[in-house]
């Protein structure tokens, strides 16, 4: 276990930018549906800039997984706007990192939560994954 504390700091924050393409709406998986961007595709975003943010700070050979995502879709942004995606560690547990995370399109806040990550080490968890798929087989 790694001592998460003396690894990341907290109040760190970054931000990203992306434009909205058809491929990030809603009507590209759900044809009826408005030319938007869409939910998953905002909190993978944010997933994105917290992910980016701690990396430098852990440990070669360790990466983070989402744990938690308590995200609010607050106002629609159609193709073609830019949004940024910005992330602030505000809390860090024995075993997750907390963030703060918000999106914005230009015009209005389109998006805001708490996103929770946990650093792994890659090997022993695609070992445990590797498992998982042996059991599965043998069933």
């Amino acid at each position: 276990m790694i001592d998460l504390a003396s690894l990341i700091p907290c109040g760190i924050s970054g931000s990203q930018r992306l434009t909205v393409v058809h491929e990030l709406t809603v009507q590209a998986t759900v044809p009826d549906l408005p030319a938007v961007y869409s939910t998953p595709n905002m909190i993978l975003f944010m997933e994105i800039v917290c992910t980016d943010l701690i990396r430098p700070y852990l440990p070669e050979g360790w990466v983070s997984v989402g744990a938690l995502v308590d995200v609010r879709h607050l106002a629609a942004t159609p193709v073609g706007f830019t949004v940024t995606a910005r992330a602030t560690v505000v809390e860090l547990t024995k075993s997750l990192v907390v963030f703060e995370v918000e999106a914005h399109d230009g015009i209005e806040t389109i998006g805001r939560g708490r996103h929770a990550r946990a650093p792994i080490e890659l090997n022993r968890f695609q070992a445990g994954c590797l498992r998982k798929q042996d059991k599965a087989r043998a069933l």
